[in-house]
């Protein structure tokens, strides 16, 4: 499954305009909030730890208007904690938003 990571940049585009400097800068830090969210999620040992970080890294998603990272936490937060097989997928969706 592939993801456009264009969608990232395109949603910073259109809240900030054609500022270079500024949308690098917003793209790293949902990079790296989203790396955090999903080590947080690794790292869960109970129900509760689990869905809070899949629900901060669904808000964060939604804030820059990925979709994909919005639906995989929805359909993460119906996993049992730590879920090996659902970071994985996080992980790529990540993966691939930072390459692109």
């Amino acid at each position: 499954m592939s993801y456009e990571a264009g969608n990232l940049d395109m949603a910073l585009t259109a809240v900030v305009g054609d500022d270079p400097l500024l949308i690098h800068d917003l793209r790293r830090a949902f990079l790296e909030s989203a790396d955090r969210q999903i080590d947080m999620a690794s790292r869960a040992r109970d129900e509760a730890a689990w869905k809070q970080a899949l629900w901060r890294l669904r808000g964060l998603s939604g804030s820059f208007g990925i979709l994909p990272m919005i639906a995989l936490a929805e359909e993460a937060e119906q996993a049992r904690p730590g879920d090996a097989k659902m970071l994985k997928r996080l992980r790529a969706v990540l993966d691939e938003l930072a390459a692109g």
